[in-house]
């Protein structure tokens, strides 16, 4: 498999795999490089996919080099190479909210992750991440997002997935995609707060959102989101 890479926004590299096999249209799973003078990995793919993932980081920036890897929450395709990252990247710490360090991370990673409160920013040099607590936003007890302050990027995880091997970066309409994609998966959490975390999160006015799964998104982030929130109120309520 080949994992390709795009700079999405400055300094932002998307690096996507697509997987044929999953969804009869495929299905694309993306890793987020931030070069910075702490470089960051966000999202580490499955195991499977680092020897793709590490030669697509290798084209930007040798692997070592990497300072922290993150996700938004503990799963295979998100978390499952960790401990790959972090042989291949001898100074590179596993970072991610206090909840997942306490309940998985502090045994799961081979060496010890940095824990981030809710709304506590972590400097990259040049590039100012951002942690947010989204329990149960898109799914997972212990699930969060990154806030990219200086270029208003968004690195959305789970939210927003859609299927397919479309472009790199769009500015056309995500969300019915991603609605259609919920209703085959059915992967979105329904909890009670579910819409008013994610209208919390449109708030931001990102102005570009990096998928895990589809299409990075330019354009209007905080309506997408919103767009989102109401999808989620009407499936509850149903």
């Amino acid at each position: 498999m080949e994992t390709r890479v795009h700079e999405i926004a400055d300094g932002v590299y998307r690096l996507s795999t697509f997987v044929p096999d999953v969804s009869p249209e495929g299905f694309t799973f993306n890793q987020f490089l931030i070069d910075a003078d702490e470089p960051m990995l966000f999202h580490c793919g499955q195991r499977m996919l680092f020897p793709a993932v590490s030669a697509a980081v290798g084209k930007v920036m040798p692997v070592e080099r990497l300072r922290w890897i993150g996700f938004g929450h503990v799963e295979a395709d998100e978390s499952g190479s960790m401990n790959q990252w972090l042989a291949a990247a001898p100074k590179a710490t596993v970072v991610h909210g206090v909840l997942a360090c306490d309940v998985s991370l502090n045994d799961l990673a081979d060496r010890p992750p940095r824990p981030l409160a809710d709304g506590e920013v972590l400097d990259l040099g040049g590039k100012r991440m951002r942690w947010l607590d989204t329990p149960h936003v898109p799914h997972g007890w212990e699930a969060g997002c990154f806030y990219e302050e200086t270029a208003g990027t968004f690195f959305c995880g789970d939210l927003l997935t859609h299927v397919g091997d479309p472009s790199p970066l769009t500015s056309d309409d995500v969300l019915g995609a991603a609605v259609a994609a919920d209703e085959m998966f059915g992967a979105m959490s329904l909890a009670p707060g579910s819409g008013a975390m994610l209208r919390r999160l449109a708030e931001l006015a990102p102005r570009t959102l990096a998928l895990m799964h589809g299409s990075s998104f330019a354009g209007d982030g905080a309506g997408a989101l919103r767009g989102l929130a109401d999808y989620c109120d009407s499936r509850r309520l149903a």
